[in-house]
């Protein structure tokens, strides 16, 4: 007995997003937590995932590949354009160390935040209220960079002004010689920043969605809701705006370079990501599940170990 069984007459039919197959994804999670790097044929040659046996790995080792990826810009005399995301975020206290540690000036970063909370017309929470993720990296990154940050002028955050110029000042800069590499986590529904996998119904070809850059007042699906409700509103599921701002496939995908972070554990043996970040190495790429096409790009993916499973009930 469980969902697949269950499901008829139940109040979660229709709730999952139109093109998941529940049975196909629950085949993407193995027994065996150590298959989880198995080379698929959909990654890239040059992706890797990387597993963190603890959260200060974690936050250590991906902190370390932000600042080295802002370095050998740096050393390369390049300018760097980096999609920014606001979770995870304690990478960013070890990527301000080692950039302090280095010395490394951020005079040539472009940072681009990917979303932002909004209303259905795309209006934002202003940057003072602790919820935006404005106020999240001027705290956590900006801010403690101090003279090494960087420059105000090319910090871009996903407002319902900013966001739709995004695509062209990132163009602008790959013309430029600027190298593009997107920083995400993975959603509970597998969407990277808010682009959700109900957007897939909208488009008649992958084409057509890869095409798709931003988009104003996203609506968002309940798991998104309730997943942050968890991790980044203390529970409160009323203080959790049902739209956002969002950076689509047109921007996070293509790039140069991808740096992934999945952390989604809440102790006692409880976590949330599990079941996503297998979906994301293991399915093939759809645009219902957003995530599975970032595998298809160079770079890195850091886990922690404990997201591999075994994904077995275990009451808490």
């Amino acid at each position: 007995m469980d969902l697949l069984t269950t499901l008829p007459g139940s109040l979660m039919e229709g709730f999952f997003p139109a093109g998941w197959d529940l049975a196909k994804i629950d085949a993407c999670v193995d027994p065996d937590p150590a298959t989880i790097t198995v080379r698929q044929k959909s990654w890239h040659k040059n992706f890797q995932p990387i597993p963190c046996a603890s959260l200060s790995d974690f936050d250590m080792m991906l902190g370390h590949e932000i600042a080295l990826t802002i370095k050998q810009a740096r050393d390369a005399n390049q300018q760097a354009a980096m999609i920014l995301p606001v979770g995870p975020m304690g990478m960013y206290r070890w990527a301000i160390y080692f950039l302090t540690e280095w010395n490394v000036s951020c005079d040539h970063v472009h940072g681009f935040n990917m979303d932002e909370w909004s209303d259905r017309e795309g209006n934002t929470l202003p940057p003072t209220n602790t919820g935006s993720f404005q106020y999240a990296m001027e705290q956590a990154f900006y801010g403690p960079l101090g003279k090494l940050t960087v420059p105000k002028k090319q910090r871009y955050f996903a407002t319902k002004k900013l966001l739709p110029t995004y695509a062209a000042r990132i163009g602008e800069l790959r013309s430029q010689g600027a190298k593009l590499t997107t920083i995400f986590g993975i959603g509970r529904v597998c969407h990277i920043a808010f682009w959700e996998p109900h957007f897939a119904a909208e488009f008649a070809s992958v084409g057509d969605w890869k095409k798709q850059t931003h988009r104003l007042g996203a609506k968002l699906h309940p798991l998104t809701i309730e997943q942050n409700a968890l991790t980044s509103f203390k529970s409160r599921t009323t203080h959790v705006p049902a739209f956002a701002n969002t950076v689509g496939p047109g921007l996070f995908l293509g790039c140069d370079k991808i740096i992934g972070g999945a952390d989604g554990t809440f102790g006692r043996g409880m976590q949330w990501q599990g079941l996503s970040l297998w979906m994301t190495l293991r399915h093939e790429p759809t645009p219902w599940i957003p995530s599975t096409f970032m595998p298809g790009q160079p770079g890195r993916l850091f886990f922690l170990k404990e997201l591999a499973g075994p994904l077995l009930a275990e009451c808490n």
